[in-house]
């Protein structure tokens, strides 16, 4: 298992701290939770259905002619490499650790590549990954250059991977409305931006003949009855989407300006993080934990990722924190 965000009762044991004393700045989700709507018994009581208007919800809300509900992307990142013969995988890196993991687990040749690296190896490759925005970096790519990489690649009967986990704020940025087109398949992720990652729900979006496969691989009743009742509510809320887009946009500003103000100006993000690449990334880290502030360490290449503080309690904490550090690490 790799290493991930929201590992918060191992730090708990490890620094001694109650799990409930914790600011978990870890998962880069957004930490205003959707209100969960009254869920009948019969959700509860019957195997779920697939008529049941999650598809169209998720239809309507991406723009995409086709989708699959999955439970979690994280379950498509892992079954998609079974849908192809092995060959040659690029990922763009760093980025997400468990794309290149799954197609080396499925015995394909992993190349991760730097972005301006792609145009270079791309005609040697069958498949391409990308993240989009990226996590952790925060890199957004232009529709038209991840359609020019797919036009390549669907050439040669290969495909481009793009992972649209973060993508809920900008939507004007996604190739959802384009995944009808043969070997280009969009991942979204559900738990992000409705701050519900405890559901397990994602969402595959592709042309028809290759989610036919993929459910095969999924199998049936995959995702909840209460789920599929939680996501139609969420999906559907049009007011909801706009406020929490306004509230994670300036938060996460915000968030960018209170680093640069330490001195800690990040290197990238999105409406959910900032990542920031320091030499002191372990010694911030273990500042932060003994103080109950969890942070994504990045070790590979000496990098945090802060996710969202929820309200203002956690914002005069963090400050705290860093005051603090600065104290005793000027």
């Amino acid at each position: 298992m790799l290493e991930h965000g929201g590992r918060l009762r191992k730090a708990a044991e490890q620094y001694g701290i109650a799990e409930a004393d914790w600011l978990d700045l870890s998962s880069g989700l957004a930490p205003w939770p959707w209100p969960i709507p009254e869920i009948g018994m019969r959700a509860w009581a019957r195997l779920p259905e697939t008529d049941d208007g999650l598809e169209q919800a998720a239809r309507d809300y991406y723009g995409a002619t086709h989708v699959l509900p999955v439970p979690g992307s994280q379950a498509a990142i892992q079954l998609l490499p079974r849908l192809r013969r092995a060959g040659k995988v690029g990922v763009l890196s760093p980025c997400y650790a468990e794309h290149a993991e799954a197609w080396r687990r499925n015995g394909y040749i992993v190349r991760e590549v730097l972005e301006q690296e792609v145009d270079f190896f791309l005609d040697s490759l069958d498949v391409l990954v990308v993240v989009n925005p990226n996590n952790p970096t925060g890199l957004s790519l232009t529709p038209e250059r991840l359609l020019d990489w797919h036009a390549r690649l669907a050439q040669r009967g290969g495909w481009l991977v793009v992972d649209e986990a973060f993508m809920d704020n900008t939507p004007q940025l996604s190739l959802a409305a384009q995944a009808d087109q043969v070997g280009l398949i969009v991942l979204r992720s559900f738990g992000k931006f409705f701050g519900l990652a405890g559901v397990r729900l994602g969402f595959v979006l592709a042309e028809r003949k290759l989610l036919k496969l993929l459910a095969e691989q999924v199998g049936p009743w995959a995702v909840s009855g209460p789920t599929r009742v939680l996501g139609q509510v969420c999906l559907r809320d049009s007011e909801g989407h706009a406020r929490q887009r306004v509230r994670s946009e300036a938060a996460s500003l915000r968030l960018a300006q209170l680093l640069e103000r330490h001195g800690l100006k990040p290197h990238g993000g999105c409406a959910l993080f900032q990542w920031l690449i320091t030499d002191r990334a372990e010694l911030l880290h273990e500042f932060m934990a003994r103080r109950g502030i969890l942070l994504r360490l990045f070790t590979h290449n000496s990098s945090l990722r802060f996710g969202l503080p929820a309200d203002e309690a956690d914002w005069s904490r963090l400050e705290q924190a860093f005051v603090a550090y600065a104290k005793e690490y000027p």
